[in-house]
């Protein structure tokens, strides 16, 4: 049962499932010494052309500059992200990912895409594709 945060109950149960769903991944990433926020983090910077400014990854994460700084420092200390210098920017750093990170970022996709599979399983595609529908729809009037 959701919790009344809103006036509306679908609203509630929207949120809640999303938090749960977080929940189970965020389990199941820790199970490997990962987290949703380092996976995130990771994904961005796989999925970029090139090294991005650690404003950039920020932003690209909707997250704020201190949050920022502390997934990279920790990814860094961990040897799954370098700095490495701006090529026209002197007081800029870029990061990339290392190797142990594009197998870290590999190894966490995969815990992702199984926890999501598991999860959603008892939907079947004419479910999930009537969820994605209502789904467009919220999004469409939010605008």
């Amino acid at each position: 049962m959701a919790v009344h945060g809103s006036s509306d109950i679908l609203i509630d149960e929207l949120y809640e499932t999303t938090n749960r769903l977080r929940q189970f991944v965020e389990t199941r990433l820790r199970e490997k010494g990962a987290s949703v926020a380092r996976l995130r983090a990771l994904r961005m910077l796989a999925r970029a052309p090139e090294p991005l400014r650690m404003r950039d990854l920020g932003e690209m994460a909707g997250i704020a500059a201190r949050t920022t700084t502390t997934i990279v420092d920790s990814l860094e200390r961990d040897g799954l992200v370098e700095r490495v210098r701006h090529p026209t920017d002197r007081r800029a750093f870029l990061l990339r990912l290392t190797e142990d990170g594009l197998r870290c970022h590999r190894e966490a996709e995969e815990t992702d895409r199984l926890a999501l599979a598991e999860a959603t399983a008892t939907l079947d595609a004419a479910d999930r594709e009537q969820l994605r529908a209502l789904l467009a729809r919220i999004r469409e009037n939010t605008g």
